[in-house]
């Protein structure tokens, strides 16, 4: 199972995630987020981290351009857009940015929220399912209902995320099935500051599952 771990500011942590194993990381290009990273820093931060990692850049409400300059920049390999962009724009940004890999997340009200899900799988590579905040795109900490997605099954593999941590991702496993998961809030000590030991901790429960 992908494990993604998402909100990393600074490269040693980076650099000392990798080394643990995780294979895919994510980096807030969101000015208003406590986890930001400004693209000049990121360039740097993600020269340090193995070339072969999987680089995901979380975007919310950006424009295109905005979205393919900070890629260009930094060498990202991938785009996750955790705003309200269409199905539309997610058609667009894929022709235009072929072989970056493109998540769309979702934040789910309810389960009715699952509705839209088949109108972004043609365009996407992952659909990322994540709890609903009226203020905040993501890192709240606030756990998805899991019973809603036990059926959950789209066309796209699809990653589970929303409050998850060491102490309830066996839980969370018991009841749905994802690709893989995305940890942000539940790996830390402050947001984007990252607590490897807990990091360590989830991936023994990974291995014990």
């Amino acid at each position: 199972m992908r494990i993604k771990i998402c909100g990393i500011t600074q490269p040693e942590q980076g650099q000392a995630i990798a080394a643990l194993g995780i294979t895919t990381l994510g980096f807030i290009c969101v000015e208003r987020s406590p986890r930001f990273i400004a693209p000049p820093h990121l360039k740097d931060l993600l020269a340090t981290l193995p070339r072969d990692l999987h680089k995901i850049g979380v975007f919310v409400n950006a424009t295109l351009a905005e979205i393919q300059e900070i890629v260009t920049l930094t060498d990202l390999t991938g785009v996750q857009l955790h705003g309200d962009e269409s199905p539309s724009f997610c058609q667009v940004l894929g022709q235009e940015m072929p072989g970056v890999e493109l998540w769309k997340a979702l934040r789910l009200k309810t389960s009715e929220s699952l509705k839209v899900v088949q109108d972004y799988t043609p365009f996407v590579d992952a659909i990322l399912l994540d709890a609903y905040h009226p203020q905040q795109y993501g890192g709240t900490g606030q756990v998805l209902n899991w019973a809603d997605l036990a059926d959950f099954a789209p066309p796209v593999p699809w990653f589970l995320a929303g409050g998850l941590t060491p102490g309830n991702i066996g839980e969370a496993l018991k009841q749905v099935q994802p690709s893989g998961i995305d940890l942000s809030s539940g790996v830390e000590r402050s947001p984007g500051d990252k607590d490897l030991q807990k990091v360590a901790q989830l991936l023994q429960v990974m291995k014990n599952l």
